[in-house]
């Protein structure tokens, strides 16, 4: 089943993430930004990285480890229920100190400091993703998110073969 987004008549905020299989069980830990840090967050915060469509959570992690990893490594999609919209505070991208930190690149101490803020501030972030201009990512701390998101599935994830095609 395909479920809408809220925009065309769907009736749930979904997030959406993609992780390899073995992390699956503890994608909302927020373990690999606590260890190395994010684009929004400094190293040692516990932030939780989603997109607010599938189509977006796969580019952010091909961005990383490319469509080879996607179509050799087992992954699980998410997707998580959002149970009260008004819990999201969306970014304005005219608000963001300096416009480069939606642009591709590696995050400055800058940025991570005023993600932190953000998410100290608020349960959940709805900021631009870098990755897709016009596409949006859901940010949270998994502690201060607690209860205020539920599991809606886990599936196998199947990348399209076209975008690992066989070399020539």
């Amino acid at each position: 089943m395909t479920f809408l987004p809220i925009a065309l008549g769907g009736t749930e905020l979904l997030a959406w993430r993609l992780d390899q299989a073995v992390h699956a069980p503890t994608w909302d830990s927020g373990e690999g930004s606590y260890r190395v840090g994010g684009r929004w967050n400094s190293k040692g915060v516990r932030t939780v990285y989603c997109s607010l469509d599938p189509a977006t959570a796969i580019l952010e992690v091909a961005v990383h480890k490319g469509f080879r990893a996607l179509d050799t490594v087992a992954h699980i999609m998410t997707a998580v229920v959002i149970a009260d919209v008004g819990d999201v505070h969306v970014v304005d991208p005219e608000t963001v100190p300096n416009p480069n930190w939606l642009r591709p690149g590696i995050p400055g101490a800058g940025q991570q400091a005023f993600g932190d803020d953000l998410l100290q501030r608020h349960r959940f972030v709805a900021i631009p993703s870098a990755v897709s201009r016009h596409s949006w990512n859901l940010i949270f701390l998994a502690s201060r998110a607690t209860g205020a998101y539920a599991l809606k599935f886990q599936e196998n994830f199947a990348l399209d073969t076209r975008l690992h095609p066989p070399t020539a």
